[in-house]
Parts: structure tokens; sequence; C-alpha cells
């Protein structure tokens, strides 16, 4: 277990850890399912108790996952999901939400974001998050694959100020959010979450990383996630089925990465020098 759970405040004032349990692609094969759902209440023992979601992945297989994974631990675990686009009109989010919280039996959902911007007015949108807030449905509410133009207009709507993140695609290799939108978001508090901070797996086997991780007597995986989580303002949610890769992305919490470390990690991912669109997988 790392030595301390490293938390980050959200906009709301609310204390959520550095590090969380991503779970796209769980809920897709029934075999897996056991494993899946070992390694997520393994990460709660050690401390790893923001879960991440979604109605997308395995068309709520993953939902039913997580709800395996937290029976009788639902008030330690920090719990996200996220509604499609296609959905997020008023009734559509109503809709939604209440069917995400019978997959994750549960009455309410700690934060709940709109996955990707849509055709569905963001003023209507917001307008259901505010209403399920009120219900008591959800605590919190946020944003997914956000650009720094959709931020902006995001905030000027009225309530918009209330969104406590935005979770994108970041890790060395998609460096780009660091030009605008990561400082944008920093300025005014507001998390980042990085999905896929190890490039799904790829960074894992990078050679350079390898070179970093064996100052630290760690993988190339670990490194790629403590340098994620050494930014300002940013939540990293790996994926993992394998209680290893648990119990290492656990450990990746106690990694202090010097400045030699950044240096060469700069040299080798070299941060963005112009604006780039945000990416999405």
């Amino acid at each position: 277990m790392p030595s301390t759970v490293r938390t980050l405040k959200l906009p709301s004032g609310e204390a959520v850890p550095l590090l969380g349990q991503g779970t796209w692609k769980m809920g897709e094969d029934r075999r897996r399912r056991a494993d899946e759902v070992s390694a997520l209440k393994l990460g709660l023992d050690l401390g790893i108790t923001l879960i991440d979601t979604a109605e997308m992945y395995a068309s709520g297989g993953a939902e039913e996952v997580v709800a395996e994974a937290i029976a009788g631990r639902r008030d330690e675990t920090f719990l996200v999901s996220k509604v499609l686009p296609s959905n997020a009109s008023r009734a559509g989010v109503e809709r939604a939400c209440e069917a995400s919280l019978k997959r994750l039996s549960t009455d309410r959902i700690d934060l709940y974001l709109l996955h990707w911007p849509g055709s569905v007015p963001l003023s209507e949108t917001v307008e259901a998050f505010e209403s399920l807030k009120a219900q008591g449905k959800i605590r919190y509410w946020g944003v997914s694959n956000f650009d720094t133009d959709e931020m902006e207009d995001l905030v000027g709507l009225p309530s918009g100020g209330n969104v406590q993140t935005n979770q994108v695609l970041y890790n060395l290799s998609r460096r780009g959010p660091e030009f605008d939108l990561a400082p944008w978001c920093a300025e005014r508090g507001i998390p980042l979450m990085a999905y896929s901070p190890v490039e799904q797996g790829a960074l894992a086997r990078n050679a350079r990383l390898e070179a970093v991780a064996a100052r630290h007597n760690a993988t190339a995986a670990q490194i790629a996630l403590a340098w994620a989580m050494a930014q300002p303002g940013v939540i990293a949610i790996p994926k993992a089925v394998r209680q290893e890769h648990v119990r290492q992305n656990a450990a990746a919490l106690d990694i202090k990465l010097a400045p030699e470390d950044f240096s060469d990690l700069d040299r080798a991912f070299p941060p963005p020098t112009r604006k780039r669109g945000l990416e999405m997988i």
C-alpha cells in the first residue's frame, strides 16, 4: 500500500484521490469478470477509492462490474460515471442517470460527466445536471473531452461554473493539453482527469521510460503514472485487471521524480510548442 494516499481538491473543496481506477473495456467478456471485480476490490484495499466508469463502456456492463466490486463498500468509494452526448437532453440525462444508478446498485453518483460535446445545447445538459444534484442523485458534475474553447463556453453558462473536472486523454505521448487547456483549468482550480495515462500500455514498453525507471527500481508504466500525477491539478485513472498491475499502480504514488528525470522525459517526449486539437480515443 502507498505510504500516503495523495489527494487533490475539486472546486467544491472536496478532496479526491490523485490516483483512480479506470474501467474502459471492463464488462465486455463474462469470463474476465471475476478478475475485473477482484482488481477493483484490491484497488480499494490499497486506497485507490476513485473508480471511473461510463454508461458507454460495454453498454453498461462496466457499471455492473463496478457494482459488484463496491458492494458493501459504497461509502468509501468516489464513483464517477458518464452520460453519452446522445442522451444529454434534459429528459435523456434523467433517464440515463437512473439507468446508471440501477446498474451501479447505488442511490447516487459522486461525479457525473458529459462524455464528450454533442449536438444537445450545453445549457440544457447543465440544467439537467443541476436538477440531478438537487434531487441528490449526483453530488457533482463535470465534462470529458472538452477543449479550451468548449470550457470557455461552458463556464459562461448559468451554473456552468459548477463544473468540477474535465476528463481528457493526457499522457507523456499526448501532451497537447499542456499548451492551453491545462493552464486554463489550473487557473480556475478545475482538475484534469487523465485517461489512458499509460497510452493503453504502449508507454509500458518504452525504452526511454525504462531508462528513467531503472533509477527508481520501477517499471516504465509506473514512471508514466508518476509523471502524470506530478503535473499540477491532474488525476490519473489507469485501468488494471491483473493484480500485479494494480499493486504497481498504487506503488507509483510513492515515486518522487527528480529534476533530472523530468528533463530526460521532456527530451524524450517534448512538450507542445503550439496549439493542438484535443485528441480522443
